[in-house]
């Protein structure tokens, strides 16, 4: 994880236009670099970096002997890199797993070199000697990218929104920042000015089909057939191998615990693994929440049972409420639900950060969108429809839970890895029939939790655990979170106030004092920049107000029995 930007064709003076750079510092607090490109004087690269990998030779733009002509600025992880430098015999000059991009590139292009990346990824690609400029992100966006490019040519790229809002150039400030799409890549072509022009976007990869990396994966050809107990094994199957081959660091690991079914999975596959590899340190948890809130107590339980270091980080409302303007910068959003379940996120990172030595923090983001884990998933009128709602979710995840996922940890400089987002697992799991998928008795993720059933990775209470909304499982006995903000915020936020709001506001217009709070908070740091946000996230098929799992009626009945 680290932070990339980079400017071409600008009009201003490059050291002032560097300062924009700085915004990300966050992102990559082991060492920066700032590079202009050979004959492009307009033209340069800013890198934060976070090492996780080669310590030595990792900075960045990378530039290797024998392809002088190419620059490359990426974030992310490669994690087929090996597998790839041995199936096309590779000759590496850097232990840097990113370095393999520029010999995919060299030999097949950009569209190879996109599909055949197993991982995560932002970059940008530069080919002096082609005049290319090429940008790419990976499929479900877990690294973030995004850029401006102006009518004349101008283009600016960064990991985050904020490293672009105030470059200045001859024609104006550059006020369309948008977000560089996920599964897709960009061919520009570069001037002799520096400027660039856009020659096509192309979509890489659909999260349904099996990755072109699959062919040289570790685990080879999986049985075919729908029968139960063959599917149940092929999940068990292609869930160890995405959290095994995100082990690769060599900084400490850690893993967030909530002690829901996802984050527990996910701890313990990751424990049992790095016992297997003979990891030499322990496994450190991670669990936050208010005193005595579900959340924690669930925690200690799935941290008792796997044998993990387990951390526990007791936040009081105050707290809580002091860091949503810190949250809604790191974020550059307003929406509602996202805002809501950052707070926990951010503030434990901060507790990692400070307190611990670890720096690589898995996590069970996309599992809720893969396999159909929101509570109104009950709701759906057939499987059908719940697949596609799936389907949705998972195209929509740059823009909530991943955006979510990764700024709240980036913010505190630490790496984020998500194995229910591996490309290997969710193709497979959106291949099985609808009817697989959907709820069953009552109970959401029906098929995830039958397939661990017989493993003993964890306590049973643990494995059917129903899904709290994140507002309650953080919060109090007491009081929820939820509770907790509507009374802050009531009294923040006039009435009248929100009776103008769709003049202030016409575009996605705030319809609740909290959601006319958060927008204000964000306008200040962002303003004009609305549209970052398409629309709110809400349920389907139910008549909500709120995005909260709180308010829905199956929530309600199975929280009172």
């Amino acid at each position: 994880m680290c932070g990339i930007w980079a400017l071409f064709g600008s009009d201003e003076c490059l050291s002032v236009q560097c300062l924009s750079a700085m915004k990300i510092a966050h992102r990559g607090p082991d060492a920066f670099r700032f590079e202009n490109v050979n004959g492009f004087t307009n033209c340069c690269f800013g890198f934060h970096r976070l090492a996780i990998v080669d310590q030595l030779y990792g900075m960045q733009p990378i530039r290797v002997k024998k392809f002088p002509y190419l620059w490359l600025c990426y974030n992310g992880e490669i994690y087929n890199f090996k597998q790839l430098q041995k199936q096309f015999g590779f000759e590496y000059q850097t232990l840097v797993d990113g370095e393999v991009i520029l010999h995919l590139y060299n030999r097949g292009g950009i569209e190879q070199t996109a599909s055949m990346l197993d991982g995560v990824f932002a970059f940008i690609l530069l080919d002096t000697a082609n005049r290319k400029v090429f940008l790419a992100r990976d499929t479900y966006g877990v690294r973030p990218l995004f850029k401006v490019l102006t009518d004349d040519g101008f283009l600016g790229v960064c990991s985050e929104a904020k490293g672009l809002t105030n470059l200045k150039h001859s024609t104006s400030l550059c006020s369309k920042v948008e977000p560089f799409l996920p599964g897709h890549y960009e061919v520009l072509d570069l001037k002799p000015s520096g400027k660039v022009a856009s020659v096509e976007l192309v979509k890489f990869h659909s999260y349904k089909d099996e990755p072109l990396h699959a062919a040289c994966d570790t685990v080879e050809t999986l049985p075919s057939g729908f029968d139960l107990e063959t599917v149940k094994s092929n999940i068990r199957v292609l869930f160890e191998n995405a959290v095994r081959k995100r082990l690769m660091a060599h900084r400490r690991i850690g893993c967030l615990l909530s002690g829901g079914l996802d984050s527990s999975l996910v701890a313990a596959v990751l424990l049992k693994l790095m016992k297997e590899i003979n990891i030499s340190y322990p496994l450190q948890t991670f669990a936050i929440g208010m005193e005595n809130s579900p959340d924690l107590l669930a925690a200690r339980k799935v941290a008792a049972h796997i044998g993990s270091e387990h951390h526990e980080v007791i936040f009081n409302s105050e707290e809580g409420i002091q860091a949503i303007e810190e949250v809604i910068f790191s974020l550059e959003t307003y929406d509602i639900t996202t805002i809501r379940a950052s707070i926990g996120m951010y503030l434990v990172s901060k507790y990692i950060r400070k307190k611990t030595d670890s720096v690589v923090i898995f996590s069970g983001e996309g599992s809720d969108e893969l396999t159909q884990g929101y509570i109104y998933f009950h709701k759906a009128p057939s499987p059908e429809e719940a697949a596609e709602e799936s389907e949705r979710l998972l195209k929509e995840l740059y823009l909530f839970d991943v955006l979510r996922a990764d700024r709240t940890t980036a913010a505190h400089g630490l790496e984020l890895r998500v194995p229910f987002l591996d490309h290997r697992f969710t193709s497979y799991y959106l291949s099985l029939p609808a009817e697989l998928r959907i709820p069953k008795n009552g109970i959401e993720k029906y098929l995830l939790r039958q397939s661990f059933e017989d493993s003993n990775l964890l306590p049973k209470e643990i494995l059917w655990r129903p899904k709290e909304a994140f507002s309650d499982g953080i919060a109090s006995v007491k009081k929820s979170w939820f509770s907790i903000l509507q009374d802050y915020i009531d009294q923040q936020v006039d009435d009248l106030l929100l009776e103008k709001a769709v003049e202030k506001y016409p575009f996605n217009p705030p319809k609740t004092k909290e959601s006319y709070y958060y927008r204000q908070i964000f306008e200040k740091h962002y303003p004009g920049q609305g549209n970052w946000l398409p629309h709110y996230w809400m349920p389907r098929w139910v008549k909500a107000t709120d995005p909260s799992a709180r308010t829905l009626k199956h929530y309600k009945s199975a929280t009172q029995e």
